[in-house]
């Protein structure tokens, strides 16, 4: 995401003069999703979902195929309508546009609130995991990358494709149930990769498994070995049975 989008945004409340000074008093600041939402709340999500482009009846208002035999095809509906009304109603499922729909999604509740990671480069550890990691999974977000900036996390799914921009919006409703009211506290965040199985939580976990990094202290151990002995005893014939002409001959085997 190279260029960042721009929406227009409602302001509510007061008189015009009141929004006007509002919103000539935010000009030129950032605004954080901190100052807005809180954890815990139950917001609303609006958005465009995910296009499909033109289907037909039994893809788009999943209706039953015909039997096999039928004349001229089977993924259709049989009768569209009786003769009187003369005109086909509007109740009746018709091929066309699935996707790419406005839709507003009530009630999703605000699991976490996490800061940049410049300011908090471990925004997904919790109480009961204290390993030390970030938001982004191993490898990334498919389709979309590294998370580096402030963050929310929802409960349930959102919609559109990746990086489509949505809006959220504060709650129309009193919200009075027990599932609004609850306080929530996340024991784990996964961020294994999301592009296979997703065996490994961190880089450096991966890395002792596979015993990457053992090797590569190893090796550079080995690299600078022969690098004393030629900085301690230069030109002096070296001892064959000292311990630097062991390692030496160690790492030539």
């Amino acid at each position: 995401q190279k260029k960042a989008h721009i929406k227009e945004i409602q302001i509510n409340g007061g008189s015009t003069a009141d929004k006007v000074d509002f919103v000539t008093g935010l000009f030129e600041q950032e605004v954080k999703v901190a100052d807005v939402f809180s954890q815990d709340e139950m917001i609303d999500v609006i958005g465009v979902t995910k296009g499909h482009g033109f289907n037909g009846v039994v893809t788009r208002w999943g209706v039953t195929r015909l039997v096999r035999k039928s004349h001229r095809g089977l993924r259709k509906v049989a009768c569209i309508g009786s003769w009187h009304p003369a005109r086909v109603q509007f109740q009746v499922p018709r091929s066309g546009q699935r996707g790419y729909h406005h839709r507003t999604e009530i009630n999703k509740k605000i699991y976490r609130i996490g800061k940049a990671a410049k300011d908090d480069p471990n925004n997904a550890m919790t109480e009961n995991d204290l390993t030390e990691k970030g938001i982004t999974p191993m490898g990334g977000f498919s389709h979309y990358g590294e998370v580096t900036q402030d963050w929310v996390m929802l409960k349930g799914c959102v919609m559109g494709c990746r990086k489509r921009l949505i809006t959220m919006r504060k709650s129309l409703l009193p919200q009075v149930s027990r599932k609004a009211q609850e306080k929530i506290e996340l024991k784990f965040i996964d961020t294994a990769s999301k592009m296979g199985h997703g065996r490994f939580q961190t880089s450096e976990e991966k890395a002792k498994f596979y015993g990457g990094a053992a090797q590569k202290k190893a090796r550079k151990a080995a690299e600078a070995a022969p690098a004393e002995i030629e900085t301690l005893a230069p030109g002096l014939p070296v001892d064959p049975r000292s311990k630097a002409a062991r390692s030496v001959s160690a790492m030539r085997r």
